[in-house]
């Protein structure tokens, strides 16, 4: 069975925004790496729309070589857009999901094949919700930024993690892999 994980940068109070975080080459490779042990890599519509920009990037590169590895990276991973307002999407490797959430990502999980990532914070809040996702990598940024797009907001319940390693980068960022307590 697939696993569905959480992947997200966030700052060190908490929010969810991706011009506040500080993604070196460093940042970039370790998310190059992980797309690439992506099976299918789930957005909403405003995370999918922000993550469009890097077509552009396929198009004509930084000359950056992890920035340029990432777009290449990205490009290929399947993806799947949850959205209420979209009709369509152009970039040849996503798609629109045909089912709800819940539905979509049960049917994922029973599947074979390399793990699911939950990429956008609606979608992160809504599995958790569901009890759908088996472990959280986040990503804290060294910068507070003080306002912006929280991640766990409206969640209800308590909900107990457990940490099972982590990661240190030399710019300062910390990724935090946890799964749930059973």
């Amino acid at each position: 069975m697939r696993k569905v994980i959480a992947a997200i940068n966030m700052t060190l109070d908490g929010y969810c925004d991706h011009t506040s975080g500080i993604p070196d080459d460093e940042v970039h490779d370790h998310y190059t790496d992980l797309l690439g042990s992506a099976g299918v890599a789930l957005y909403g519509r405003i995370t999918y729309q922000l993550m469009e920009y890097w077509r552009a990037v396929l198009e004509t590169p930084t000359g950056i070589k992890a920035m340029d590895d990432f777009a290449i990276a990205i490009d290929k991973t399947p993806k799947i857009v949850f959205s209420r307002t979209l009709k369509s999407v152009d970039w040849q490797s996503a798609k629109l999901a045909t089912q709800d959430l819940e539905q979509e990502v049960l049917q994922l999980k029973q599947q074979s094949g390399k793990d699911i990532f939950a990429c956008s914070p609606s979608l992160i809040v809504a599995l958790t919700k569901l009890n759908l996702i088996d472990e959280y990598q986040l990503c804290i940024h060294p910068v507070i930024a003080g306002s912006g797009l929280p991640l766990f907001r409206d969640i209800s319940e308590k909900i107990v993690l457990k940490l099972i390693k982590t990661k240190v980068f030399s710019g300062g960022a910390v990724i935090l892999y946890y799964e749930p307590r059973s």
